[in-house]
């Protein structure tokens, strides 16, 4: 006997990193590649007590050439990851097994360097059309 399952996921966003409203009306759909992700800085993995698992929001990514998939964003990358795509804009639940995210990008707007997790340097930025368009607030987080 097949018995049916229904859950309702609810994510809340910390977003202490969003500057300004400015930009979160206009996000991007993309779906994240999370072998690429570190867990604890990038993403939560889910527990028995919660089903889901989720990448945090404000991570920086960038696409990863490849694939088409997005990546944590890494200056130092040669996959297309060098260059921000933007920031991940709510949280994006995912359940166990789980290898593809969907998410929304938040490309445009204005944020706080020392408010993203895992941290960014906007000296490290590399100005590219094909990139975000985000004026980056505050200290550096390391």
């Amino acid at each position: 006997m097949i018995q049916p399952y229904t859950t309702t996921v609810t994510a809340t966003a910390d977003r202490d990193w969003l500057a300004s409203r400015h930009g979160s009306d206009a996000t991007d759909t993309i779906t994240l590649d999370l072998a690429q992700f570190t867990k604890d800085t990038h993403y939560v993995e889910p527990t028995p007590s919660r089903p889901h698992g989720y990448v945090r929001s404000g991570v920086p990514v960038g696409q990863i050439t490849a694939s088409g998939l997005y990546g944590p964003y890494d200056p130092a990358a040669t996959d297309g990851r060098e260059v921000l795509a933007g920031l991940v804009y709510t949280e994006a639940p995912f359940t166990p097994g789980t290898d593809r995210v969907p998410a929304a990008l938040f490309w445009h707007g204005t944020a706080r360097a020392d408010k993203v997790p895992g941290g960014i340097d906007p000296s490290k930025l590399s100005p590219s059309a094909a990139g975000a368009q985000i004026r980056f607030l505050g200290a550096v987080s390391a």
